[in-house]
């Protein structure tokens, strides 16, 4: 089939994503990108909350279209695009984290290696450390994992909900009321 004109906004979703699978013409997305961008932009703004960063994210995502749609089977445009989204947008935000713990840790390895360790503050540290470790067995058990799952092996919320098999609340609730817990045992210890 050949399109001659730009204007595809009598075309379904569905029409648009088999006609650019069999065609490759880009002006085709275009269109999706016409009818889906504030979506994409509204759910890009919700993981970032930076509207520049989601706009990069945005033009990342449709530039990506162009090859899955040539891939995937997609009958639901909107649903797969909403999959989509999310999908990268969490991997761009693991991305970032990955990035900011490096960039922690070698400031920390830097700081270590200029300054001349004194033995009262590497007691200290050690004491904070045991402190932090005692209180964390002080909680309980559904408290005390997902604080390990979160902070310690970096999961996801949905990530503990599929390996505990507790809501996605109970996972907020138990992380929200571990922390606590854990800096009045701590504040309480001293």
């Amino acid at each position: 089939m050949s399109y001659s004109t730009s204007n595809f906004s009598h075309l379904s979703d569905n029409e648009l994503v088999s006609a650019y699978k069999t065609s490759h013409d880009k002006l085709l997305v275009g269109e999706l990108y016409k009818r889906y961008m504030h979506l994409v932009l509204g759910m890009c703004i919700h993981y970032f909350k930076d509207k520049d960063v989601a706009k990069d994210i945005v033009l990342q995502i449709f530039e990506k279209l162009f090859e899955e749609l040539k891939k995937r089977e997609v009958e639901n445009f909107k649903g797969w695009l909403t999959f989509v989204v999310r999908n990268h947008c969490i991997s761009e935000l693991r991305k970032t984290q990955a990035q900011l713990n490096r960039d922690l840790e070698y400031r920390y390895e830097v700081k270590m290696q200029s300054i001349e360790v004194e033995p009262e503050i590497v007691k200290e540290e050690e004491e904070k450390l045991e402190a932090l470790e005692k209180a964390l067995e002080s909680l309980n058990p559904f408290q005390k994992k997902c604080i390990e799952l979160f902070y310690l092996k970096n999961m996801s919320y949905t990530q503990i909900v599929e390996m505990t098999g507790y809501s996605v609340n109970e996972v907020k609730s138990y992380i929200q009321n571990g922390k606590r817990n854990l800096k009045l045992l701590i504040t309480n210890s001293k």
